[in-house]
């Protein structure tokens, strides 16, 4: 009897041995998924402000991208404010691209507590106020009292944007009030501008380098600007909601390999303007200047 009920507690014992012994391989499988769900790394998502400079940029680094095994998506638009939030908010990893420190301070100093400056694209950009060089004021000071001339407009670009709140705020310091700044779009603005040149009539502008129409239109001038209401010249810079180097650190040593010089972007932008897309103009840089490629992401072809 004695016997039996050793067999019988062994029994039990071999039985609850496995039952433990198959619950924790399944307890093990379910965090060894769980660990291989947590590590599969996110497509990175690229915000691309829709301005033919970032067009540009943004297009050279994708197809760039394209080139390696990095995943990613893109968000465009035109909202710069939305976009920098957007980032901000984490729900941008990348924003192609900022100017500062002055045309997009406005943007940089309400959202730079949750954003990174990665990287300077390019040195030397420059924005401001712009008239056809025969018009015979060379600043910002001589717009007062020449109002009628320009029929009391100054035209702009898209609202939002950083060169137009800083004109908002050249108006007031400039003591220019006879002056209305009119918001348009880029092409709109650059439309009105050749339209006033082929007149000859007197035009003010919002306009900034790199820009293609410094290229395709002669004679263009920047008035001075004496009180620097648009800052010295920018950087255009690659912002990264903050953390996103810690997330992805060799995502983010390939935007800190990412460079470009001021002319190469106009080429890119005059391009864009002759009716290439802007993936058609990036592609058909690369193409001569394949060694880009190598710099960024380190491979080839």
């Amino acid at each position: 009897m004695k016997n039996n009920f050793l067999k019988i507690l062994a029994c039990l014992i071999i039985a609850c041995a496995l039952i433990s012994s198959g619950c924790t391989s399944e307890d093990n499988a379910s965090d060894t998924e769980s660990t291989a769900e947590d590590t599969t790394q996110e497509a990175v998502k690229i915000g691309i402000v829709q301005w033919d400079d970032s067009r540009a940029t943004g297009s050279v680094f994708t197809q760039i991208l394209d080139e390696s095994e990095y995943e990613y998506e893109t968000v465009e638009g035109a909202d710069l404010g939305a976009l920098y939030q957007a980032t901000a908010q984490g729900d941008i990893d990348v924003l192609i691209q900022a100017w500062l420190p002055a045309t997009q301070a406005p943007y940089w100093d309400k959202y730079n507590d949750s954003l990174v400056q990665a990287q300077v694209i390019a040195s030397g950009a420059k924005c401001g106020l712009v008239v056809p060089e025969y018009v015979p004021i060379n600043t910002i000071e001589e717009l007062k009292g020449n109002a009628s001339k320009f029929d009391g407009q100054i035209s702009g670009i898209e609202p939002g944007a950083g060169i137009m709140q800083n004109t908002e705020s050249c108006i007031v310091d400039y003591e220019l009030e006879e002056y209305e700044l009119y918001s348009s779009s880029t092409v709109g603005m650059v439309t009105e501008l050749q339209d006033k040149i082929n007149n000859e009539e007197w035009v003010v502008v919002t306009l900034w380098r790199p820009h293609w129409s410094f290229a395709r239109i002669d004679g263009l001038k920047f008035l001075e600007d004496s009180k620097g209401e648009y800052g010295g010249s920018d950087d255009l810079i690659i912002l990264t909601r903050t953390g996103f180097e810690e997330d992805n650190p060799e995502f983010y040593q390939i935007i800190q390999n990412f460079e470009m010089d001021l002319s190469d972007i106009e080429s890119i932008m005059i391009a864009i303007d002759e009716g290439q897309t802007p993936d058609e103009a990036a592609a058909a840089w690369l193409a001569e200047n394949p060694e880009k490629i190598n710099e960024v992401i380190g491979t080839q072809e």
